[in-house]
């Protein structure tokens, strides 16, 4: 079984912060309706690093005739074949593990975003067409962005630096799982085990991705999280909604904590983010409800771990067990994706009608950024990937020489006076409105947020988000960051 130990921490007096030794250099880290299809069906199948926890983490890890007679096969393989297309799944929520060739662009016209999108967290993010505000000495964005929809936020003060249809409603494929995640995981202990039953695994979709839950046989909560946020596993989120109390109370919870954290954007049909008619959400709301679940320190180890031992089948009285790895490529690098440099998660997704989304987290020289990016259409091989990357390297390099074209809010629950200067009274805000006073908690600060008035409610409905106005300037002093172990090889 692996070991994937955690980074030693040690206390940086200078800077004011929890920073993180390096477990290999020693380095001390830094200061829109969709098409649906029905969410009926069934399932195939297959221990974590902690980047934040102090505590050692035990997560594993021709000629005429010739021409005729070949256009004559060739009709009758086509007739031959045709009845196997038409009972070919129409969606799949892919591995996202299996690099994708570069397809040829088609005369097919791209959707065009709506005239009219949600003003929440400013106006000019309810504008069509990339928004950007460049200072002095701002680099120009990447060229050839083709994502439908991406967002660059700093995760800490929530100034959102630049944004493309940020409100774009579109399927969200399995990035919906951050959802999930962060509304279900403080309500079930990870040490609980659990015994599948065949009930709980008849309705995954056809095609989805899995991890390789297999009824009659049990598993803790922990190795089910391993599941969701390494394989993308369906099958663990419908055996943890199942421990939810239900399919359709997990799709009631989620819509719940979305509408919590102001993330008006999304709709809730299927758990796992498998298509279904109606489900949607938004680069925006993926980024803020990544940025509520990277304040809770399960969720981050969980999506920082690049690879984990899995239960698999019983040899007598011993389990079996069989590795998984992460399928977040600028985690783990692979297929030409070289893992990037401070990244610590957070989720992909891929199916038929939301194409290829990804929301990630990095840090780099102590700022922390967040990107999302929803279907880009470019044809390139993993496209979502390396425009998230350019994204990156843009934020980073512009960050403090742009101004904000908006903020990620606070959750509903944060009274005003308590988010600063930011706090909005209501759900929209003028685009040169100042970020959010809020620390985002990306690193060990979420696990004892070090601010005035941040607070995380019951139930895991709130994220302590919130910043007082007078710590805003400990804030600076204070911020954690976040590191991570990088795999010592990946092809």
């Amino acid at each position: 079984m692996n070991q994937l130990h955690t980074p030693k921490a040690s206390r940086n007096q200078d800077a004011g912060r929890l920073s993180f030794i390096h477990p290999v250099s020693g380095a001390s880290a830094g200061p829109a309706a969709p098409g649906g299809l029905s969410r009926r069906s069934s399932r195939r199948a297959m221990n974590p690093i902690s980047i934040f926890s102090v505590f050692p983490c035990t997560f594993t890890s021709v000629s005429a005739l010739k021409k005729t007679v070949k256009k004559s096969v060739l009709t009758v393989a086509a007739a031959s074949l045709l009845p196997l297309l038409l009972v070919a799944p129409a969606a799949a929520d892919s591995h996202d593990d299996k690099p994708k060739g570069k397809s040829k662009s088609t005369s097919k016209k791209q959707p065009s975003p709506p005239a009219a999108m949600s003003t929440i967290g400013g106006s000019l993010l309810g504008r069509a067409g990339t928004q950007v505000t460049l200072g002095k000495g701002a680099p120009v964005l990447p060229k050839e962005l083709s994502g439908r929809s991406w967002i660059v936020a700093d995760a800490e003060n929530g100034d959102v630096l630049a944004a493309h249809n940020a409100h774009w409603r579109l399927p969200p494929a399995s990035t919906l799982k951050m959802l999930f995640a962060d509304t279900l995981l403080p309500k079930l202990p990870k040490a609980t085990t659990h015994k599948v039953s065949a009930e709980e695994l008849e309705d995954v979709g056809p095609g989805s991705s899995l991890v390789g839950v297999k009824e009659d046989l049990s598993y803790s909560v922990h190795d089910l999280w391993l599941g969701v946020f390494l394989r993308s596993g369906n099958d663990a989120v419908h055996v943890l909604s199942a421990m939810n109390g239900g399919f359709d109370k997990t799709v009631q919870d989620m819509q719940a904590h979305a509408e919590e954290l102001q993330a008006l954007d999304t709709q809730v049909v299927s758990p796992d983010g498998y298509d279904a008619a109606g489900q949607v959400s938004s680069a925006y709301d993926l980024t803020l409800i990544a940025r509520s679940g990277m304040q809770k320190k399960d969720f981050r180890e969980y999506a920082s771990t690049v690879s984990a031992d899995f239960p698999g089948e019983m040899d007598g009285k011993k389990r079996e067990t069989f590795e998984i790895q992460n399928t977040n490529r600028l985690l783990t690098g692979d297929y030409g994706i070289a893992p990037y440099k401070g990244v610590a998660g957070v989720k992909n997704g891929n199916t038929t009608h939301a194409g290829a989304t990804f929301t990630g987290v990095a840090e780099r020289n102590g700022k922390v950024l967040l990107v999302t990016v929803m279907n880009p259409d470019s044809g390139e091989s993993n496209a979502v990937y390396k425009e998230t990357a350019e994204l990156f390297d843009w934020g980073f390099a512009a960050s403090g020489k742009v101004t904000p074209v908006g903020e990620l809010v606070a959750p509903r629950s944060v009274p005003v006076k308590d988010v600063g200067k930011a706090g909005p009274a209501k759900n929209e805000h003028g685009g040169d409105t100042a970020g959010a006073g809020s620390g985002s908690g990306n690193g060990t600060a979420a696990d004892q947020v070090a601010s005035a008035g941040a607070k995380e409610t019951s139930g895991g409905m709130g994220t302590a988000l919130a910043i007082a106005g007078g710590a805003l300037i400990a804030l600076a002093a204070a911020v954690f960051v976040v590191n991570r172990r990088w795999p010592s090889r990946r092809g």
